[in-house]
């Protein structure tokens, strides 16, 4: 069935407001950014801003996606859109009397960052609820679509708020952009448990930390955690910042057009590759599925480093934003239709502080390894060193499953059932 979630009666405006909700976080991004630069000029808040997108994740991922099995997931949301309204009202008033100073941005830039990590389990919890286990898969992708869709649309509009009414005035502005998702929240009847199939049990600490002990017990959770864990680390989001170099070295004209191209065409091809997933039809998920694509995400990632024409670089980035999507949305999946019903959001935090958390190495990585080789081959070094671990992995993970497969058929219908497929 083509794009299967939208069946689900509440999806799409689920979906349109999330969408807004990503958008206006990176309307934010667009506007807040250019204003600490212009400030204070000070490469280690930039570093700052970008470590305070994903440290959150790396250490409170598990918590929140306790707090979303325990209590009604939809004001959990409200309560990280509230959060992130905060920062923009703070944002707000600072630039507008003129007191913003770097203690500022950085209380800001962690509230920013806490709201998006609280946001996440609660709403994968949600995307189950509306649309089941069957359309799982296509509520997963369309909302990746969708929040693709809002970082491209997310900074153009930060931009044309910036240089029409102002920093300050934008970030007001920005406030009202989360309103409506806020307000659906309040008419949606899922609570992110109607699916559960359990009793919540009651939250404690150490249940918190003993997800990660049970990981290993689902090899398919553990397989797609280790994946994104391996890309997150290597790559991560540090292709983004490194733009300007890789411009340079392509020669793009001063108009700045090129470049802009360049800056989208992952996230372009990220919402290409998610419709066309969604045109085809269902697609049946698995950690093989995502390991293969986060394969071509890493082959297209080293042709753009070595890439030295216009055309081919924009074609390697088009393909990386489109493996990527495939990669993180089929994971995602693998991890709530294998988790136990009950703790499936402490199992959907434990994914993203491996996913995202991991993230934080990306830059230190590259970073590393620019001062020493130079930014191309930095990217070049990492994007072929996930591409052997990717295959490496495939490799694992396809000889497991044919283990499995050869001891169920050793065993009798009951047994066979107990096994879950790698």
């Amino acid at each position: 069935m083509r794009f299967a979630a939208l069946r689900a009666p509440w999806y799409k405006g689920y979906l349109a407001g999330g969408s807004l909700m990503m958008g206006a976080d990176h309307v934010e991004h667009a506007i807040t950014y250019f204003v600490m630069w212009e400030l204070f000029h000070s490469p280690v808040l930039a570093g700052f801003a970008v470590i305070s997108h994903w440290l959150p994740q790396l250490l409170f991922a598990i918590p929140f996606g306790a707090l979303a099995d325990r209590f009604d997931c939809r004001r959990l949301i409200q309560l990280g859109a509230a959060c992130f309204m905060l920062a923009s009202i703070g944002w707000a008033v600072l630039i507008a009397t003129g007191t913003l100073e770097q203690w500022h941005c950085v209380v800001l830039l962690l509230l920013h960052g806490l709201a998006g990590t609280f946001w996440g389990p609660a709403d994968q919890l949600m995307l189950y609820d509306i649309v089941g286990p069957e359309d799982l898969p296509s509520g997963v992708r369309l909302m990746a679509t969708g929040l693709q869709l809002g970082m491209l649309a997310g900074p153009a509009v930060g931009a044309a708020l910036l240089f029409t009414v102002g920093p300050a005035w934008g970030m007001a502005v920005n406030v009202l952009l989360y309103v409506p998702f806020v307000v659906y929240l309040f008419l949606v009847p899922y609570d992110g448990h109607g699916r559960g199939g359990g009793t919540r049990e009651p939250l404690r600490l150490r249940h918190v930390a003993a997800v990660l002990r049970e990981v290993p017990r689902f090899p398919s959770i553990l397989a797609v955690m280790v994946l994104q864990v391996l890309v997150g680390l290597l790559v991560g989001q540090a292709i983004l910042p490194l733009l300007p170099d890789f411009g340079n070295a392509l020669g793009l004209d001063e108009s700045g057009f090129a470049y802009g191209m360049l800056l989208v065409a992952m996230a372009t091809g990220a919402v290409a590759g998610g419709i066309g997933l969604e045109a085809i039809g269902r697609v049946r998920v698995s950690p093989r599925l995502a390991i293969s694509a986060s394969a071509v995400f890493a082959a297209a990632v080293l042709v753009f480093a070595l890439s030295r024409s216009l055309a081919l670089s924009l074609a390697a980035l088009v393909l990386a934003g489109m493996a990527n999507l495939v990669s993180s949305s089929t994971s995602q999946s693998v991890v709530q239709l294998t988790a136990p019903a009950d703790r499936r959001g402490r199992f959907i935090g434990a994914y993203a502080m491996a996913a995202n958390g991991s993230r934080v190495g990306s830059g230190v990585i590259v970073g590393a390894l620019g001062a020493w080789l130079g930014l191309t081959s930095a990217l070049a070094t990492v994007a072929g060193a996930l591409l052997v671990l990717a295959l490496a992995l495939l490799a694992v993970v396809t000889a497991a499953r044919r283990r499995m497969r050869a001891a169920s058929a050793e065993l009798g219908p009951n047994e066979r059932d107990t096994i879950s497929e790698a």
